[in-house]
């Protein structure tokens, strides 16, 4: 994703801007929301993934039903639910979630989706639900491949979802080549410090009114900054 496309907005608004003709879009300036076509994933093979680890080095896990580490857990504030590993995964995909669901949009019963032993993908970072650390939220609105989904006020709140997790947690919307942007995955290898630093912080925000999602303003210049500093970061790795 680049600069412009941040800009852009939603699909919707580009769509309405469509109703009144490719040509008055066009003097306007405006051009299609930018989409890439899915590609095979570079660690499957026919958009099969056969590996025994995620593309986040994570154990892919195939038991289902609360089997394996994978547990069932409620997005509070919400009727949602999505399967995760449990521990540090699911406390820190769970605040992402909390975050997306008050400040961005609604998440209702269905809308999250957590782990799979479907080992279809259509691109690496898809593989991360395999082993129960990545979620996509809304899949459906934000299909894998396409960009312009969220309006920009929407996306700096990702953006400050994502310096608020330090780099523990990554966009699917940065995926340069099959992007997705309901998509936010564990970006750090299993036992790493910064995981369990995170979610230990998460926890004492759960647990403190007037803290954690629900309670955050992404709009301070401070917070801003830091987003500006951390979409550099995560961009050029």
């Amino acid at each position: 994703m680049n600069d412009h496309s941040e800009k852009l907005g939603r699909r919707g608004f580009l769509t309405a801007v469509g109703l009144v003709g490719a040509t008055s879009a066009l003097s306007l300036g405006f051009a299609p929301a930018a989409t890439a076509s899915p590609r095979a994933a570079a660690g499957a093979t026919g958009g099969h993934w056969s590996g025994g680890r995620s593309a986040n080095g994570w154990a892919v896990k195939d038991g289902a039903g609360g089997s394996d580490g994978i547990g069932v857990h409620r997005v509070e504030g919400s009727n949602a639910s999505v399967a995760l590993l449990a521990g540090d995964v699911a406390t820190v995909l769970l605040h992402v979630t909390r975050r997306f669901h008050y400040e961005i949009r609604t998440l209702k019963a269905g809308d999250v989706h957590g782990h799979t032993t479907d080992r279809s993908v259509r691109a690496d970072q898809e593989s991360n639900y395999l082993s129960g650390t990545a979620v996509a939220l809304c899949p459906d609105l934000y299909p894998a491949g396409a960009r312009g989904g969220l309006f920009p006020h929407e996306i700096a709140v990702v953006r400050d979802i994502l310096a608020e997790c330090e780099a523990v947690v990554r966009w699917g919307g940065d995926d340069p080549d099959v992007p997705k942007e309901g998509h936010f995955q564990i970006d750090v290898r299993p036992g790493d410090a910064a995981l369990r630093k995170l979610a230990d912080t998460i926890e004492k925000w759960n647990r403190t009114p007037g803290k954690g999602a629900g309670a955050t303003n992404a709009f301070t210049p401070q917070r801003l900054r830091a987003a500006k500093a951390m979409r550099t970061r995560q961009r050029g790795a």
